[in-house]
């Protein structure tokens, strides 16, 4: 293509939704203002991946997704300071796990907040999951689970992505991403075997946790999901 044409070429505009509009607004705010960073662990799958296959088995409701936000909620009533929002004044604890879960649409991504998700067994996680979830394509979701969020899990499991980083919903301090579990040769015990292994990156807001608070979360929470079971209630 010469440099005229190249010049000469015009894209195609596509308009905005409002939500789409939001979205960049609300994103880009928070990377602007939040100084983010990341911490990463790898978390093995088997025991839980089995324990979802169970569950299906005996006919109840149940998801990879459900178990992650129930060892989600239950590491993040360990490690509080996660569970929190940033303010003017600095930072505020809130006594729920109020826990957003991303939600693909048409037009975004939204993240709407199971509420005192803390409080819920597995199998209410998981159906308080799905009809959430439900509820929000149908775009009939209640104020507090759009505006009063803790923490967010962005699960992007069922795609073909083994690990991502996300942002920061504005005002609250982490955010959770985890990809599809990844057979990888680790060490059980001194012998090399085959398991599933899943990647879970926080990004975090460096005005309100360090470090060793991210990995201090991480840390419980893979210890859960290596006892599924325990969970379980």
């Amino acid at each position: 293509m010469s440099d005229d044409a190249a010049g000469d070429a015009v894209g195609t505009l596509i308009e905005q939704s409002p939500m789409r509009a939001a979205i960049a607004r609300r994103m880009s705010d928070s990377k602007r203002e939040a100084p983010h960073f990341y911490v990463e662990a790898e978390v093995a799958m088997g025991a839980a991946l089995g324990f979802v296959t169970g569950a299906k088995a005996a006919g109840g409701p149940m998801s990879v997704t459900a178990l992650l936000v129930r060892a989600c909620a239950t590491a993040l009533q360990q490690h509080p300071r996660l569970n929190a929002v940033w303010t003017e004044r600095g930072l505020e604890q809130i006594e729920h796990v109020n826990l957003g879960v991303a939600v693909a649409l048409p037009d975004g991504l939204i993240a709407p907040a199971l509420l005192a998700a803390e409080t819920l067994s597995l199998a209410e996680t998981a159906a308080a999951l799905d009809e959430l979830v439900a509820r929000a394509r149908a775009q009939r979701l209640r104020a507090a689970e759009t505006a009063d969020g803790t923490f967010t899990l962005s699960n992007l499991g069922m795609f073909a992505v083994s690990r991502f980083t996300a942002i920061v919903v504005p005002r609250q301090v982490a955010i959770l991403a985890t990809g599809r579990s990844v057979d990888r040769p680790v060490v059980v015990d001194g012998e090399v075997v085959v398991q599933p292994v899943l990647a879970a990156t926080v990004s975090a807001d460096h005005r309100a946790v360090d470090g060793a608070d991210v990995a201090a979360f991480l840390e419980t929470f893979t210890a859960l999901l290596a006892r599924p079971e325990e969970l379980d209630g």
